[in-house]
C-alpha cells in the first residue's frame, strides 16, 4: 500500500507543478503590465488633474495623470500581483522536487509494480546507474529540465533588477507549464492525452498483459535494467550538465522577450550577458561530454559520429555562441543589436527543436539517441509553436525600436568582424541543421499526400565533415583578425601588427607540415588557420594579461578552440589502425565485415586464447574472459566464479584474490555485475614493457552485441581497443560427439588437430574438489599437446574412492577440448581417452593509435576557463549598473 502512496504523492505534485506553474505566469504577466490588487488601489476624488505626459509599456502607450501634493505623499502601493507570483514559483519549484524525490525513492527501492521503474532499473545497478535511471526514459529527463530551470527561476526572482523580474518571470513560468504539463498524465476520453506520468503502475501502462489477467496483483521481481550503453559514468553527469545547459539558454530568451516587450530592445542585454556566457560554456561542456561518453562507451571509434541527436544540440551551442558575440557588439551597433535578438530566439527555439527531433520520434532508426514516441509528438508540436509564434510575433511588433546607426560599419572596425564571425558560426549551424531536419521534411510532405526521396547522407561524417572543416578554418581565421581589431592593434587601416604572428605561424607550420609528412591540403589548411588563432590570441593575451587579467577570457577562450582544433584534425584525421589482417583470410562473411571492400575484414585481427600474435609494435595476447565483482577492484577470471542466473550473485570456485589480498574464499557466494564481460588484451611494447586492456561486451536480448572499447591514455596518443565479435559469453559450450583414443605411453595422437603425445601416467594423493584416502588410489595422467606457440599440459585423473570409479575431465578453453582418462588396461598398458572438440575461446578485435587527442580535451578545459573569466567580468559590471541604478 506504501508504494502506491509514494506513486500518488508524486503524481499529485505534477499537479501542483502545473497547476502553480500557470498562477505564477498569470500573475507576473498581470504584474509586467503594471497591475494592482483591487485591494489597493485607492480612489481619491481630484477636482483638478492635469497631464504629466505619457508612459509606454507593453506596446501601449497611455496618458499619466498629475497626481495631487496628497497622492505624492501616499507611499506606493505593494505589487501584490508579484508577491503572488513569486510565492506560485516558489511553490512550484518546492512541488518540483517533490516529483524528483518520489520518482527516485521508487527506482532506488525497486518498486518494480511501477512502470518507469521496471522498464529503466534493475537490482543488479550500483546506486550511481540508478541516478542514470532517473532520466533514461523522457518522463525523467523533462523532470531533469524542470528541475534546473525552476532552480533558476529562484535564483533570478532573489537577484534580477526589479523592473526585470516580471515580465523576465512570466516567461519562465509559461515554459515550466508547458514543460510540467509533459508529464501531467491525463487523458481525456479514449485517445486525447497531455503528458505522459512517471507514476503510472504497470497493470496501467500494460492492461492487456495476460499475466495481469491471471494475477492482478503480479509485481515482477526484478526490472529490465539500464540501457547498456548508458552504464557509465559519464551519464551520471553528461544529462544533468546538458539539461543545465538548455535551462540557462531560457535566461537571456526570458531578458530578450523581456527587453521587446518593456520597449527596451537594448537594455536587456547587460543583464543577459553573464548568464549567455556561462549557458555556452555550460552547453558546450555538455556537448563535450557527451563527445567522451561516446568516445569510451561507443564504438565507431571517436568522440563524434554526426549523430541526428548530437548534431540538434550541436546546433543551438553555435548560434549561442553566435548570439554572445553579437551581444558584445550591440551597444555600438544597430545591426549587431538586431541579430542578438533574432539568434537569441533562435537558440531557444532551436533548443525546443532539439527537444521535439529527439522525442517525437521522428528520427526513427537514424539515431542512437532518440526516443520513441510516447505519443507526445503533438504536445512538443504546440510547446515549439507556441514559442515561435509568441518571439516572432513580439519581435516584429517591437524592431520601430531599434535606433538605425548613424553610419556604416567600416572594414577596419571591431564590430564589422565580429559580424562577421557570427555569420560564419549561423552558416555552420544551418548546414548542419538543414540536413539533419530532412525526415523532418519527409513527414511534413507525407501530411500532404506526397511522398519524399530525400534520405540522409550515407556517410554522414564525410557529409558534414566536408563543409564544417572550411566553416571553422575561416572562424579560426577570424578569432586572430578579429582579437586584433577588438584590441585595437590594428590602427590608421595598416595590418602591419598581424606580421609577426603571421610569420611565426608558417615557421611553426611548415615544420609540422614537413615533419609530420602532411599531404592533405584541407589538412595543412585547418592546420595554418589553427595555429594563426593560437599566435595571434596568445599575442593579444600577453598584452592583455599585463593590463588587466580580467580582460583576458576572450583570447583564452579562444586559444582553447584553436587548441581543439589541432586536437580533431590529429585525432581524426591522423587516425593509425594497429590491427592489420595480414593472415589473408576472411574474418567473417557477413555485411558489416565486407562492405567497402572488405574494409572491417582488413583492419580487425582473429586472437584464439593464449596465442600472442605480433601486431604492427606490438605483441598482442587474448588472456580470457573476465567479469566485475561488486566488491573486488579490478576484473576476475570468468572461470573462477559460477554465476547463479538472474541472481546477480556467483559462487567462488576459487579463492578470489587480487594484489595479494584474499576478498572471498571457495565457495563463498558473492555479488556480481554479471550482464558484461570483460576481454583482457595484453599488450606487449617492443621494450618489454606489458599493459592489459579490457574492451567489454554484452550480448542483449534486445540489442544484439553491445561492445565498449577500453582505452590506454598516454600523453601523446590514445591506445583504443574493442572487440567486433566475441562467442556468446552466456551460452554453454557446443561440445561433439565423443572421441575414444586407447595409447601407450609415449604414444602420439592428434587432439583437434593437434599434435598429442601421452607422457606419463603417475601416481597422486591431490585431484581438486576429492579428497583421497589412504584406502583409495588416484593416477594423474601428463598428455603434452603441440601447437606453434608451444606446449600445453593437460592432466585428467583416474580416482577409485569407496569402490567407486570417477574420471573427472579437464577442459583447455585455449584448446577446445575437454580430456576425460576413462579406463586404464594393465594387461596391454594402454590408456584410453575420451576427447571432445569445441569451438576454442577466442575475439575478433580492432586497436588503433589517436595520435594527440589530449589537446583536444586540453582545449576543452581551456574555452571553459576563458568563459568563466569573461562571465566573472560581466556580472561585475552588471553588479556594478544594477547597484548604482538603485
Amino acid at each position: 500500500m506504501i508504494h502506491q502512496t509514494v506513486g500518488q504523492l508524486g503524481h499529485f505534485f505534477v499537479i501542483l507543478s502545473f497547476v502553480t506553474a500557470l498562477v505564477a505566469t498569470v500573475a507576473y504577466f498581470l504584474s509586467a503590465l503594471g497591475l494592482r490588487s483591487t485591494a489597493q488601489v485607492e480612489l481619491v476624488e481630484e477636482p483638478q488633474l492635469a497631464y504629466a505626459g505619457e508612459s509606454s509599456f507593453g506596446g501601449k502607450t497611455t496618458k499619466r495623470k498629475a497626481k495631487s501634493a496628497a497622492q505624492v505623499q501616499t507611499p506606493p502601493a505593494r505589487d501584490d500581483w508579484r508577491t503572488l507570483a513569486r510565492w506560485a514559483f516558489y511553490i512550484h519549484g518546492a512541488a518540483v522536487v517533490g516529483v524528483a524525490s518520489s520518482l527516485f525513492y521508487i527506482i532506488y527501492n525497486h518498486y518494480f509494480e511501477y512502470h518507469y521503474a521496471w522498464s529503466h532499473s534493475s537490482r543488479a545497478l550500483p546506486v550511481q546507474y540508478m541516478i542514470s535511471c532517473f532520466w533514461e526514459g523522457q518522463e525523467g529527463s523533462f523532470l531533469l529540465w524542470l528541475f534546473w530551470n525552476a532552480t533558476l527561476g529562484v535564483i533570478l526572482t532573489r537577484t534580477s533588477a526589479k523592473q526585470w523580474e516580471a515580465p523576465m518571470m512570466a516567461i519562465f513560468a509559461l515554459v515550466q507549464a508547458f514543460l510540467a504539463s509533459m508529464i501531467l498524465g491525463v487523458i481525456f476520453g479514449d485517445s486525447f492525452k497531455i503528458g505522459s506520468s512517471p507514476f503510472l503502475l504497470l497493470t496501467e501502462a500494460m492492461p492487456d498483459a495476460p499475466i495481469f489477467t491471471a494475477d492482478p496483483n503480479f509485481v515482477p521481481k526484478d526490472g529490465n535494467g539500464l540501457n547498456p550503453l548508458l552504464q557509465n559514468y559519464w551519464m551520471v553527469i553528461h544529462p544533468p550538465t546538458l539539461f543545465l545547459g538548455f535551462a540557462l539558454s531560457l535566461v537571456p530568451f526570458a531578458y530578450c522577450i523581456a527587453g521587446l516587450w518593456r520597449n527596451q530592445p537594448l537594455e536587456w542585454i547587460r543583464p543577459a550577458l553573464p548568464w549567455t556566457l556561462i549557458g555556452g560554456m555550460v552547453l558546450g561542456v555538455g556537448v563535450m561530454m557527451g563527445g567522451y561518453w561516446a568516445y569510451e562507451t561507443l564504438n565507431f571509434e571517436g568522440y563524434w559520429n554526426w549523430d541526428p541527436v548530437e548534431n540538434a544540440v550541436y546546433v543551438p551551442w553555435l548560434v549561442l555562441v553566435a548570439a554572445l558575440h553579437t551581444m558584445l557588439i550591440a551597444k555600438r551597433s544597430s545591426t549587431g543589436l538586431k541579430m542578438s535578438i533574432i539568434l537569441t530566439i533562435a537558440t531557444f527555439v532551436l533548443i525546443l527543436y532539439s527537444t521535439f527531433l529527439s522525442r517525437s520520434g521522428i528520427l526513427g532508426n537514424a539515431s542512437v539517441h532518440s526516443f520513441t514516441d510516447l505519443g507526445l509528438s503533438g504536445q512538443l508540436l504546440v510547446y515549439l509553436l507556441a514559442f515561435v509564434v509568441l518571439a516572432v510575433a513580439l519581435a516584429a511588433s517591437k524592431w520601430k525600436y531599434i535606433p538605425a546607426d548613424s553610419e556604416e560599419a567600416s572594414v577596419y572596425s571591431k564590430e564589422f568582424w565580429v559580424f562577421i564571425g557570427a555569420t560564419v558560426l549561423c552558416l555552420a549551424a544551418f548546414q548542419v541543421i538543414a540536413t539533419t531536419s530532412i525526415p523532418v521534411y519527409n513527414k511534413i510532405l507525407e501530411s500532404f499526400g506526397k511522398i519524399s526521396n530525400l534520405a540522409l547522407p550515407a556517410d554522414q561524417v564525410a557529409h558534414y565533415s566536408k563543409f564544417q572543416i572550411w566553416f571553422f578554418i575561416i572562424i579560426a581565421l577570424l578569432t586572430g583578425v578579429g582579437q586584433y581589431m577588438w584590441w585595437r592593434k590594428l590602427e590608421n587601416k595598416k595590418w602591419d601588427a598581424l606580421i609577426t604572428p603571421g610569420i611565426l605561424t608558417l615557421l611553426l607550420s611548415a615544420g609540422l607540415i614537413a615533419f609530420g609528412e602532411m599531404k592533405n591540403p584541407v589538412y595543412m589548411t585547418l592546420l595554418v588557420a589553427s595555429i594563426f588563432a593560437l599566435m595571434a590570441n596568445g599575442s593579444i593575451l600577453l598584452d592583455v594579461v599585463r593590463g588587466n587579467y580580467r580582460l583576458s577570457g576572450g583570447a583564452i577562450a579562444h586559444i582553447g578552440m584553436a587548441l581543439m582544433l589541432l586536437g580533431i584534425l590529429y585525432s581524426a584525421g591522423y587516425t593509425k589502425v594497429i590491427s592489420i589482417n595480414n593472415s589473408g583470410l576472411l574474418i567473417s562473411k557477413q555485411e558489416e565485415f565486407t562492405k567497402d571492400n572488405n574494409k572491417q575484414n582488413k583492419e580487425n585481427t582473429l586472437l584464439w586464447l593464449n596465442q600472442p600474435e605480433r601486431m604492427g609494435q606490438y605483441q598482442l595476447t587474448y588472456r580470457g574472459q573476465r567479469i566485475e565483482a561488486r566488491d573486488v577492484p579490478g576484473y576476475i577470471p570468468r572461470n573462477d566464479v559460477e554465476v547463479i542466473e538472474g541472481d546477480f550473485h556467483g559462487i567462488a570456485l576459487r579463492d578470489i584474490e587480487q594484489n595479494g589480498k584474499i576478498y572471498h574464499k571457495k565457495g563463498d557466494t558473492l555479488a556480481l555485475y554479471p550482464e558484461n564481460t570483460y576481454y583482457d588484451v595484453e599488450y606487449r611494447e617492443p621494450n618489454g614493457k606489458i599493459f592489459n586492456l579490457y574492451p567489454r561486451a554484452q550480448v542483449n536480448e534486445r540489442m544484439g552485441l553491445l561492445a565498449s572499447p577500453d582505452i590506454r591514455h598516454k600523453a601523446d596518443r590514445d591506445m583504443y581497443t574493442y572487440v567486433n565479435s566475441v562467442p556468446n559469453p552466456g551460452d554453454e559450450n557446443k561440445w561433439e560427439k565423443t572421441e575414444t583414443y586407447s595409447v601407450a605411453i609415449k604414444d602420439t595422437f592428434f587432439l583437434n588437430d593437434y599434435v598429442a603425445i601421452l607422457d606419463d601416467v603417475v601416481r597422486t594423493n591431490e585431484v581438486e574438489g576429492m579428497e583421497i584416502g589412504p584406502t583409495d588410489a588416484a593416477v594423474r595422467a601428463k598428455v603434452r599437446v603441440l601447437d606453434k606457440n608451444g606446449e600445453h599440459i593437460l592432466s585428467p585423473a583416474f580416482i577409485i574412492k569407496n569402490r567407486m570409479v570417477a574420471h573427472p575431465a579437464e577442459t583447455s578453453d585455449e584448446l577446445g577440448v575437454r580430456i576425460q582418462l576413462n579406463e586404464i588396461d594393465p594387461r596391454t598398458g594402454k590408456f584410453t581417452f575420451a576427447v571432445n572438440r569445441t569451438q576454442r575461446d577466442y575475439i575478433v578485435m580492432k586497436a588503433i593509435e589517436k595520435p594527440l587527442i589530449n589537446i583536444l580535451w586540453i582545449g576543452t578545459l581551456i574555452v571553459v576557463i576563458g568563459f568563466l573569466i569573461a562571465t566573472v567580468r560581466r556580472y561585475r559590471e552588471f553588479s556594478k549598473m544594477k547597484n548604482k541604478a538603485a
